[in-house]
């Protein structure tokens, strides 16, 4: 391995830089880094061009302990506290150890620096803490040194200018001498001026000695109350860092001792277990295994996440069967409050109820042991024959099917993410509490697809709209209707790069006809706020309609960024005219300021039949430290009156179930519903093992911006950053970035200037439309205006008359 050391002049501190293997993990293990040692701190990074920006990690060597192993390249640097830990190796002995001999001399010069200031400060002990009123005293006696150098300068000022005239008096008379006046007049009026002017200078003197004593004091109050804060900012600073390195700790304990406990509970339920089989084996003879759901039914309430919580054993088996009826599996699930609005209002509730719901989620969601008014225990017959299989597994097999055409070939992957480190904390610690739609974002942050293409990926399961449409149940229908609402967040779970914001007036379309049976056309139709309207048709199933305008609120919180949806979704089918809304559920991005990024979906989503007045009821679980289901969703089906005809049960990252309730079961003394065989009403397809290496896109998704003949000029697939992107070159799709929002801004102003002129002139401005939706009240939300396809594009498509279309990404001026 390459080493760079180089020594500077000895005036400043000596540096040694070079390449070391430092220990990450188990899973990655030693991993290549560039070490520098200067001024007594060891840092590290993961390149030489991270120096200017990034910092891995410091530690000061003054008290570091240095360990080293014989006949080994490996050596251990570790600060006093024990809080952090370098586990380093060496491309051979000899640099490992010229590597011991440095670190060694800069932590002896960090303990003689440490001794002699100690010194210089005169061995003064200052406190570690600081009284308010300690701190008031020291800032009013600085005050006051203060108002007595101004003293001083006012004096010196004063008495500078007397004895300035003093001066300019003797030498009027003194040349008064010299051009012959009478000499002993003269000299009896200059006797009496010589006399003024030396009281005058003495005046002077004494002033300046005191602006000097003043000026020295004050010196020596700032010097003392300088290392003194210098000692409390310092102190705070190391407290801090270990209160950061405690927090962690602590994290990591919990999550081993929560491990550790649930092993502990399994081992006595094992034992107990084995206790009544000896008791009561006739019993745990005759009982059947239960059925584990594939849509985590939690008979017990174990954890899911535990492999040890998942086991099959048959002594967990008998257990369940003897405590629980041997007939009967249970399990919650979430149900609408009972103060919801009813059907006729309920597409148009505020965003704020939404806020306040999402609020009491994360209150209650900590009180694990806390009862739920809003849940429901549901129950279902254990299959005597295949019990010991997940019902997903029972029932893979997808209810009515549909047929597809294979299409056109189109490309399966895209170009590889080139490898650029980058930092998004030392970017967005500057965005707190700002609107992310106005923060300017390197492509360093985004994945190379825009918006308009994200929302598209929300017809990527669309089979599930066809089989609905081609359901003759309303209550299915709905239920396949909600598995769709969730099977839009499915791509989220491991993708957490941020689209590109559309240009005012960009397009999208997608033409699926001829493989999947539809076809879809998005639109901007607002900048500030940003607002997409997009529209899809098929006629497949019967045929369906399916059109929403997206807006949002996103917000930086410091540790998390969330994003709160604000528009509606509409859906149409053709055959039973059933017309269904519902709104988006939060999303929030964590790990913000450490670690790795990871996105959570949270809130209650209700979705309306407003034809029937029929609802379903879903609620997206947060992600809580403290167990349950990750990405857990449940929800009910209900009629108009309030009955539940369908269970839902699923996870929004891998696939939803349903459940036809068939009547009423008495278990354990409690009445509660009954649900039939469960079907599987949407499954995430399997993405590709090598997806992290472009973006992790699905197939689909690389489908999205494959270039295409005849689309419009405003396409998302002919922005040219974007596809810079998409082909690696990264700095010039920052530059081409900043041009396309610079032109942008430049047609506001414009039409900002032309809007103020037609104002004073008394004339009506129309400002930018949208070319092809317009704003139209929706009967189904209140009356509020949403964003209506008037058609036109597939027409002018196929005439290729782009004449409506603005000119947003050219070079030139629009």
């Amino acid at each position: 391995m390459a080493e760079a050391t180089e020594k500077k002049p000895e005036k400043e501190s000596p540096e040694t830089k070079g390449w070391l293997y430092k220990w990450t993990n188990y899973i990655k293990g030693y991993q290549k880094r560039w070490f520098v040692l200067q001024n007594g701190l060891l840092s590290y990074y993961r390149n030489q061009a991270e120096m200017a920006h990034t910092c891995r990690g410091t530690i000061s060597l003054h008290g570091a302990i240095i360990h080293t192993e014989n006949y080994s390249c490996n050596f251990v640097v570790s600060n006093g506290g024990g809080t952090q830990t370098f586990h380093l190796r060496a491309s051979s002995e000899v640099e490992r150890q010229k590597w011991v001999t440095a670190l060694e001399l800069a932590k002896a010069k960090a303990i003689q620096m440490m001794e002699s200031d100690e010194e210089d400060e005169g061995d003064q002990e200052f406190p570690v803490e600081i009284s308010k009123q300690e701190l008031l005293n020291a800032v009013r006696s600085m005050s006051s040194k203060l108002e007595d150098l101004r003293t001083c300068n006012d004096l010196i000022v004063k008495h500078g200018h007397a004895l300035q005239r003093s001066v300019s008096d003797l030498e009027q008379a003194t040349s008064s001498i010299k051009d012959g006046g009478d000499k002993k007049a003269e000299v009896g009026n200059i006797q009496p001026k010589v006399k003024i002017l030396n009281e005058r200078a003495t005046l002077f003197k004494i002033t300046s000695n005191a602006m000097i004593n003043a000026s020295t004091e004050y010196l020596e109050l700032t010097q003392t109350q300088g290392k003194k804060w210098q000692r409390l900012l310092s102190h705070e600073r190391e407290q801090r860092l270990r209160l950061e390195e405690m927090v962690e700790q602590l994290a990591r304990q919990h999550s081993q001792l929560e491990h550790q406990c649930k092993k502990t509970n399994l081992n006595s339920m094992e034992r107990s277990t084995t206790n009544h089989r000896r008791t009561n084996s006739n019993v745990s003879h005759a009982s059947t295994a239960p059925d584990s759901s594939s849509v985590n039914t939690n008979t017990i309430k174990d954890d899911p996440k535990s492999s040890d919580s998942i086991s099959n054993s048959e002594d967990e088996d008998d257990f369940h069967d003897a405590v629980a009826d041997p007939e009967y599996t249970d399990f919650t699930v979430s149900c609408a409050p009972a103060h919801r609005r009813t059907a006729s209002n309920v597409s148009g509730a505020s965003t704020k109820s939404e806020g306040a719901t999402s609020h009491r989620e994360e209150e209650t969601d900590y009180s694990s042991d806390q009862e739920d008014a809003h849940t429901l225990t549901i129950v279902k017959k254990r299959d005597k024959k295949q019990g010991d299989l997940p019902d997903g597994e029972k029932n893979n097999k997808i209810a009515t099917p549909i047929k597809r055409a294979p299409g056109r070939a189109r490309r399966s992957r895209i170009t590889d993410k080139p490898d650029i480190s980058f930092s998004l904390w030392g970017i967005m610690k500057n965005c707190i509490g700002k609107d992310l739609s106005k923060i300017p974002v390197p492509v360093n942050f985004s994945e190379p697809i825009s918006f308009l293409q994200r929302l598209c990926e929300d017809f990527e399961y669309s089979e599930i709209l066809d089989r609905a449409a081609a359901c003759t149940d309303d209550y299915e229908q709905m239920a396949l209707v909600a598995a769709f609402t969730v099977s839009s967040y499915s791509s989220t779970a491991i993708r957490a790069g941020k689209p590109f914001n559309p240009l005012l007036g960009e397009t999208f379309e997608f033409d699926r006809r001829e493989d999947m049976g539809w076809r879809c056309i998005a639109e901007q139709v607002l900048h500030h706020p940003p607002m997409v309207a997009q529209y899809c048709e098929s006629e497949q199933g019967g045929g369906w309609s399916c059109w929403q305008e997206f807006t949002m609120r996103s917000k930086f919180k410091g540790k998390y960024l969330e994003v709160e949806p604000l528009g509606i979704t509409h859906l149409e089918f053709k055959n039973s005219g059933n017309h269904y809304t519902w709104r988006k559920v939060k999303t929030v991005v964590h790990n913000i300021v450490i670690g790795k990024l990871w996105i959570d979906q949270h809130g209650e989503m209700e979705v309306v039949n407003h034809t029937k007045g029929d609802k379903c009821y879903m609620k997206f679980e947060p992600y809580s430290y403290f167990g349950g289901t990750p990405k857990k969703v449940t929800g009910t089906v209900t009629n108009i009156d309030g009955k539940v005809e369908w269970v839902l049960n699923g996870t929004w990252d891998s696939k939803m179930e349903g459940s036809k309730v068939i009547g009423e079961a008495t278990v354990k003394g409690k009445s509660s519903l009954e649900i039939g065989t469960s079907k599987v009403l949407w499954k995430k397809n399997p993405i590709d093992p090598e997806a992290e290496k472009y973006y992790f896109f699905s197939k689909f998704t690389c489908e999205l911006n494959e270039l295409e003949e005849f689309v419009g000029p405003t396409d998302s697939r002919l922005r040219p950053d974007q596809r810079m992107m998409e082909e690696g070159r990264w700095d010039e799709a920052n530059t081409e970035k900043v041009r396309l929002e610079e032109k942008q801004r430049a047609v506001r102003r414009q039409r900002e200037i032309e809007a103020e002129l037609a104002q004073q002139e008394g004339r009506e401005y129309e400002g930018p439309k949208p070319t092809w939706y317009r704003a139209v009240p929706d009967p189904h939300n209140g009356g509020k205006l949403i964003h209506e396809y008037q058609g036109g594009y597939w027409e002018a498509k196929e005439q290729q008359d782009w004449s409506k279309c603005p000119d947003i990404f050219s070079a030139s001026e629009m």
